[in-house]
């Protein structure tokens, strides 16, 4: 009889099994909603030869500056390079 007791426990512990979790979804693409795309011609450029919209939500990040890192989907990151010219065109 003593060898069926630990049966019952076993039992229960294999109903206890730990379920893995979900698995996790994969973020969305980045979205273009500040209009990067359309400023995609700027690569390459000099700001000082450019005339940007009075109203456009931009942030100019030179090399070496402290960027925050909150995310603003509408607002648009103009990134330059070490030659002063822009390097890349991003949403955030």
């Amino acid at each position: 009889m003593m060898r069926l007791a630990p049966l019952p426990l076993i039992a229960l512990l294999a109903a206890c099994e730990m379920v893995p979790p979900p698995p996790q979804d994969v973020p969305p693409e980045p979205s273009d909603a500040c209009g990067a795309s359309g400023y995609q011609w700027l690569v390459g450029q000099s700001l000082a030869a450019v005339t940007l919209p009075a109203d456009l939500n931009a942030r100019v990040l030179e090399p070496d500056d402290v960027v925050t890192m909150e995310y603003v989907a509408t607002r648009l990151n103009i990134y330059l390079g070490q030659d002063g010219l822009v390097d890349r065109v991003t949403c955030g």
